[in-house]
């Protein structure tokens, strides 16, 4: 079955499943893609969030100054590090002082846990922002990060389906039996990780891991898509034929912060490329090589995919790692699967507490052995890195360490919650569909899966 094109630029290659789409269109509303986050705990941050107890002190007590403000946010439509900036300004402290356990979907209604540093709960009544409610929780001992979180639960509709209910149904069951068969989704890297309207964040991270500070800036500024609006388009082409910063910053509209930000140095500094990407907030500038590690494993695991190595299996050479009591991987324990441990790691494997997995290459993490391994070196070869590029000399504060990330993840309480009528577009059916995914898994992976999509930009991924 063909992959749209703009998947394979991010190194989505294949499907896992045969089974025919619906078709369908995402997010033609902001409120059919819903996200709650899950801690660890169990702990879920809701739409309709209600008091619950947990690890953490009452609101009545005085925060010392190492004790952390938990709160719920709920937001609509607004980019994660963009409301973290809106928050942190209407407080009057500095975007260092919250912590967030994940980066979630822009385009969507999300609901997450966010931690405050050294801050009264009563301070909170000065955040007033269009679509955002916090509601703070109570005081906890620890800042929040990705170690509290479990995974994200979605409630997110598919619309414009040409199928009827019973066809709807049935395609969805076929392909979530053919998922259940290999225990899992294919864990890729979805399409918000890389930019979907102009997906050039790898490509970032690509000059920057081989030294090539301007290049890279000149992709993030003046690489204009197709996709996006004729505007935007149309002064990221006046920057590349004219390379004149300030003129960019008098004429790129208010929208592209960023490249605003980064801008106003080059206007300024105009061969400063390191000054410029440090003007960028620091988790946006590690976001670049880790985003060209993700493109990465995604060609890592469908070429595997293609070859037919199993994902719910492991061969000779592959990297194994250990699942704890609360069902997530952990990269602390792993081994690499030697020929008298093949049989032993199998049977780990079928039995829930181990999962192969396939590195995100980096100063710390070497390619897989074995026939994965090879996989892995043409590809670096191809793409003319090595595992000790993603040392960045000009920035280390973004030097990418690398890790191991599971080849597949298991997809938790799929269900199909409504087929009906779709009011939005006469004649056509929607449906509506809830399922739970770990931390760091993507649910446009899934969603890929059932629809088919011929083209993912009009398709609202």
């Amino acid at each position: 079955m063909p992959v749209p094109k703009l998947e394979k630029i991010i190194g989505i290659e294949v499907y896992v499943t045969s089974s025919v789409g619906i078709g369908g269109v995402i997010r033609q509303s902001v409120e059919d893609f819903v996200v709650e986050e899950v801690l660890v705990d169990g702990s879920k941050a809701e739409i309709n969030q209600t008091d619950r107890k947990s690890d953490y002190l009452p609101l009545g007590s005085h925060p010392a100054v190492d004790r952390y403000l938990l709160c719920v946010l709920a937001k609509r439509n607004w980019d994660t590090f963009l409301a973290i900036r809106a928050i942190a300004q209407h407080l009057g402290i500095s975007t260092r002082r919250i912590q967030i356990a994940g980066i979630k979907d822009a385009k969507a209604v999300t609901v997450q846990h966010i931690t405050i540093e050294s801050i009264p709960a009563e301070e909170l009544k000065k955040v007033q922002v269009k679509d955002m409610t916090i509601q703070p929780l109570g005081y906890f001992h620890r800042k929040i990060s990705s170690y509290f979180l479990q995974g994200n639960q979605f409630h997110l509709v598919i619309r414009a389906i040409d199928h009827s209910e019973s066809v709807v149904k049935k395609r969805i069951a076929k392909t979530i039996e053919e998922i259940y068969e290999i225990g899992g989704v294919p864990n890729f890297f979805g399409h918000q990780r890389f930019g979907t309207v102009r997906p050039i964040t790898h490509l970032v991270g690509k000059a920057v891991v081989q030294g090539n500070l301007e290049k890279a800036a000149m992709i993030l500024l003046a690489k204009p898509s197709p996709y996006e609006h004729p505007n935007s388009k149309l002064v990221r082409e006046q920057l590349e034929t004219t390379q004149d910063f300030k003129q960019a910053l008098r004429i790129f509209p208010k929208q592209l912060h960023y490249e605003r930000l980064m801008l106003g140095h080059l206007a300024e500094n105009p061969e400063d490329f390191v000054g410029a990407f440090r003007r960028l907030p620091i988790r946006l500038r590690r976001l670049f090589p880790q985003a060209y590690q993700a493109y990465l494993f995604n060609k890592f695991l469908s070429r595997r995919i293609k070859c037919g190595l199993p994902l719910n299996g492991a061969e000779v050479g592959d990297y194994a790692v250990h699942v704890e009591l609360s069902g997530l991987p952990t990269n602390t324990m792993h081994k690499i699967v030697e020929t008298q441990t093949l049989v032993e790691v199998n049977k780990a494997i079928r039995a829930g507490r181990m999962h192969m997995a396939i590195p995100l290459i980096g100063l710390k993490q070497q390619p897989s052995k074995g026939f994965q391994g090879e996989i892995e070196k043409q590809i670096l070869e191809e793409e003319k890195v090595s595992p000790e590029d993603f040392k960045i000399v000009a920035i280390p504060e973004i030097s990418a360490r690398g890790k191991l990330r599971t080849a597949k993840t298991p997809l938790n309480n799929f269900s199909i919650e409504e087929t009906s009528k779709d009011t939005a577009n006469p004649s056509k059916r929607k449906a509506e569909v809830d399922f739970m995914l770990h931390r760091g898994s993507y649910a446009t992976i899934v969603l890929r899966e059932l629809m088919k999509p011929h083209h993912i930009i009009t398709a609202g991924f």
